[in-house]
């Protein structure tokens, strides 16, 4: 066993002394056994004894085990489940206080079976978890823990974490659960689990926590071709921010003014959006999706575009006579709106045909008045007591349709 005597006295506060114990490799399940005294004339601790593992001859890490407080001889158990081929170093740190004393460390042994005051951990699986989420490592254990016990799951440059839960199967076997919760990329790290008892401590391998974060598009999707119903698109969504692999694609498409919107399944590079309004500006990103709970990504860049205006849907309805004069006529018709236009951009005309000295005249004129609830629309100029055909079309930059034909005659004079 090795054996270690500091002396505390004429020091002053926070200089240390170290014991390193030989690389160690654990095939089997072992314990670790160490006695430590501490003691001063004047009650005051002389220093405080800190003991860590170290794997790998990687980072130091945080104490596993420390106290500053014993009048007498005791004795202490490390149940360190690192497991071979990985290698691990205990280190025996004493921080003196101040004041004069000694801390002293005997007997340390390596034996061949389990500790008998402290539980041993099993061999704990690293978690991936994508960002947001809650991380949970399940930490299964040999032996019993008391209500007394502390657990906790320890991170090297990173947050420990508290005990969430802990279920107990018999007196042989028990699982921790310890949460990261909101897990970000910062708690991405190397952690274990961690139990100190009355005996001693029992401290696992370190497993590791792998944060993803949820693929977003870096570019728009792109436009391929326009319809007055549909659009074609390109997801162009090969370049992401954030982690693969990519399981899911969806379209999201909304109308950019007004409230509604929609998503929809792909599971190709191009993708055509149906069923839209004609003449209307929407706005189309892309979802992507990695797996595990929480792997769907924000939207990528939106693309804005509009579809094309449709032909009218048929032209203006009950073209009606309001009044009759010698030299002039007023119609009237049936309102209609964009549903019957399919385009915010049209004009409507009147056209009329009427006999005069011998010859048929053609006019056309534009009515201006289709907005309102009462529209009509006066043709001026005429013969009196002649035969006028009057029929109204309706145009928008993809079509036309007419309405019926209305025969009326202007008074005598």
């Amino acid at each position: 066993g090795s054996f270690m005597l500091v002396n505390t006295s004429g020091r002053f506060a926070g200089q240390k002394a170290h014991l390193l114990l030989p690389h160690l490799k654990e095939n089997d399940t072992h314990c670790i056994d160490f006695h430590y005294y501490i003691s001063s004339k004047s009650g005051s601790s002389p220093g405080t004894l800190n003991v860590y593992v170290k794997v790998n001859d990687g980072p130091i890490g945080n104490p596993v085990w420390n106290t500053s407080t014993t009048g007498t001889w005791n004795r202490a158990e490390l149940a360190i489940s690192t497991f071979w081929p990985k290698f691990y170093q205990v280190v025996f740190e004493v921080v003196t206080s101040g004041h004069p004393g000694y801390v002293a460390i005997d007997e340390v042994k390596v034996l061949g079976h389990p500790c008998t005051k402290t539980p041993h951990f099993l061999r704990v699986q690293s978690v991936e978890v994508n960002a947001g989420q809650f991380a949970t490592f399940q930490c299964t254990a040999n032996g019993r823990t008391n209500a007394g016990d502390r657990l906790w799951l320890q991170g090297i440059y990173v947050r420990d974490a508290p005990l969430k839960d802990i279920k107990v199967f018999n007196s042989r076997r028990f699982v921790a659960l310890f949460s990261v919760v909101n897990a970000t990329k910062r708690d991405a790290g190397n952690y274990r689990c961690m139990i100190r008892t009355e005996g001693g401590v029992g401290v696992s391998n370190y497993a590791e926590l792998i944060v993803k974060e949820p693929p977003v598009p870096i570019a728009p999707p792109q436009l391929s071709s326009v319809g007055a119903t549909y659009l074609w698109i390109q997801l162009n969504a090969n370049s992401i921010n954030g982690d693969g692999p990519i399981i899911q694609r969806e379209v999201e498409y909304r109308t950019s003014s007004g409230s509604w919107y929609d998503i929809q399944p792909v599971d190709s590079t191009s993708y055509k959006i149906g069923h839209l309004d004609p003449d209307t500006e929407y706005e189309i990103s892309v979802l992507l999706t990695r797996p595990g709970e929480g792997g769907t990504g924000s939207p990528g860049p939106a693309l804005k575009t509009r579809t094309k205006c449709a032909d009218p849907m048929r032209g203006p309805r009950k073209l009606e006579v309001v009044e009759i004069k010698s030299r002039q006529i007023t119609i009237c018709w049936e309102p209609f709106g964009y549903n019957v236009t399919r385009c915010h951009r049209y004009n409507l005309t009147v056209h009329y045909r009427y006999q005069a000295g011998g010859q048929e005249q053609v006019r056309e004129e534009v009515s201006w008045d289709t907005e309102s609830s009462h529209p009509q629309h006066t043709i001026t100029n005429l013969s009196p007591y002649t035969n006028v055909s009057v029929k109204l079309v309706l145009m928008n930059p993809e079509g036309r349709k007419e309405s019926q034909e209305l025969v009326v005659q202007t008074d005598e004079d």
